[in-house]
């Protein structure tokens, strides 16, 4: 051994020596723990769902009554394009990215992520993207008002200067996103415990190993859109200025290249938390495994031939728009799949409706009805008359509120005990729960409605004869914002203590660890064992 290797051994033996473990502040900024940066993702994202939120209820309240009362139109386009933006990349993703660090190491039997130093920069850059976002609307000439699509020329010739503040912070998080899914893939290929062959891993795991590779060969995509954006607006080229020899509608197919397998990537995790939770509360296992595995992969590279059915009104050739419109039908298949093994699972289970259960069956109905509207908007000549009006604002809501972030909160009340090891307010959570369902239709059925009878999106003003409607709309919309504030105050007071939670917290039926034979009720929470 050289007598530089022999010093740097025992500096090492020397750090080991004195190591004690960070606590405040220091503990959560240079934790490497999966756990902790679990946590730090699902509460980042709550508090985005809220400031997204109440965007979201500055929209609603604009809408309430037709004309202009509350906000200026230039003030609206920035809160629908803000609102969009931190939904999608605030709430929805780093959500399930909290979810994966938390449940996939111990899903798979391993320690701890497989590049922990990494995990902690991939979160820890997020909450300055989102600073630089928000901070843009302080600024003079205020933020980004042109579509969380950000469309070329409104992001381009007719955007403020705070485009660039955009393009950074989408940067930001697209660097993120992937350093994130490269962890989950090395992770579930390289830790398995031994003996977990592909076939054994469970299905969150799964939809998570295949969101992680969608992430990873779209992301650099919209970080192409958003260069070309920045140089198109700062630096002379004219990728989509037709005056200099580029086209609008290409920065379209770029966009939705990246966009459509976006909006798989907020929802297969999802897939992946019911399939967990479907079979626990229905004492099953879960029906056609396999099968679930293939409709996954399937929706995932289906996911990558359907984009332009975004952009049937852009006049592309018949033979395009019979693709797309095929293409896009054929992904309702292996989602049908889905729906059906689901519901299979639960069919003559002894199933009990705890919060989580309760949850999964709104995602699977409600989720099924997002998907029929989509359905609808697939079929091109009948798109022609819905494009760019409320029913694809019902129709992507009911896919992302009622699925995406339906099934967020039915794994927060699902886990929440094994992260805290307390017990949330059973009542407390059933409020929250029949309050969301009931708001949250309010707020997004009667939008099919007006749609239909051609009320356009993204407009802080509408035609005399959308007024009952969009009144409605809006007190569900309230709703369903202040029910949300219920659902911070069981998690907090589950965080603070409470009733023990039990060894086995839902003795469901992962592993099937009830007595069959057994004519005893089904109890749900055993009492918990002293704590020695």
């Amino acid at each position: 051994m050289t007598s530089s290797t022999q010093q740097a051994a025992h500096e090492q033996e020397h750090e080991h020596e004195h190591h004690v473990p960070a606590t405040g502040i220091k503990r959560w900024l240079f934790t490497t723990n999966h756990k902790d940066i679990g946590s730090l993702y699902l509460l980042f994202s709550l508090l985005m769902f809220l400031i997204g939120g109440g965007m979201a209820m500055v929209i609603r309240a604009e809408l309430f009554q037709p004309g202009l009362q509350l906000v200026d139109p230039h003030f609206f386009n920035q809160m629908t394009t803000v609102h969009g933006l931190i939904m999608v990349f605030g709430a929805v993703m780093p959500a399930f990215t909290g979810l994966a660090n938390w449940m996939v190491p111990m899903m798979i039997g391993a320690p701890d992520m497989a590049l922990p130093r990494m995990n902690n920069w991939s979160f820890w850059i997020l909450p300055f993207a989102f600073l630089i976002l928000l901070a843009s609307l302080f600024m003079e000439g205020g933020g980004p008002a042109f579509g969380w699509t950000f469309y070329a020329p409104l992001s381009t010739t007719y955007s403020n200067d705070n485009t660039a503040l955009f393009v950074f912070a989408v940067h930001i998080m697209g660097v993120s996103s992937i350093m994130g899914a490269i962890n989950v893939i090395v992770t579930i290929v390289n830790m398995r415990a031994p003996g977990m062959t592909w076939m054994k891993l469970p299905l969150f795991v799964w939809t998570w190993l295949i969101t992680a590779f969608l992430l990873i060969a779209v992301m650099p995509v919209l970080a192409g859109a958003v260069t070309m954006v920045l140089t198109d607006k700062y630096f002379g080229t004219s990728f989509f200025d037709a005056a200099g020899g580029g086209d609008p509608v290409m920065f379209q197919h770029i966009f939705w290249f990246f966009g459509h397998p976006e909006v798989y990537i907020m929802i297969l995790p999802a897939f992946g938390v019911i399939s967990t939770i479907v079979p626990t509360f229905s004492r099953k296992k879960l029906f056609g495994y396999a099968s679930m595995v293939y409709a996954t992969s399937s929706i995932a590279l289906l996911s990558f031939i359907v984009w332009a059915h975004h952009m049937f009104t852009t006049g592309m050739p018949l033979a395009g728009e019979l693709f797309f419109m095929y293409a896009t039908m054929l992904i309702s298949v292996p989602t049908g799949v889905k729906v059906f093994n689901w519901v299979a699972t639960m069919w003559r289970g002894s199933i009990s409706f705890e919060v989580p259960m309760l949850f999964a069956i709104a995602f699977i109905v409600l989720f099924t009805l997002g998907g029929f509207s989509g359905l609808m908007l697939a079929i091109t000549p009948a798109d022609f008359q819905y494009h760019d009006t409320y029913f694809v604002v019902a129709h992507f809501h009911y896919v992302l509120v009622t699925g995406a972030v339906f099934s967020i909160m039915a794994a927060a009340y699902y886990w929440l005990p094994k992260w805290t090891g307390y017990m949330y307010s059973e009542s407390l959570a059933k409020w929250h729960f029949w309050l969301s369902l009931v708001s949250v239709n309010i707020l997004f059925f009667p939008m099919h409605f007006v749609g239909l009878a051609g009320m356009p999106r993204r407009i802080p003003d509408y035609a005399l004869q959308f007024a009952d409607f969009n009144a409605l709309i809006s007190i569900g919309g309230f709703a369903f914002g202040l029910s949300q504030l219920l659902f911070v105050a069981v998690v907090f007071k589950c965080i603070a203590g409470g009733q023990r939670a039990p060894a086995k917290v839902w003795d469901g039926a992962e592993g099937l660890e009830w007595d069959v034979a057994s004519p005893a009720p089904y109890h749900t929470f055993s009492t918990p064992p002293e704590v020695k």
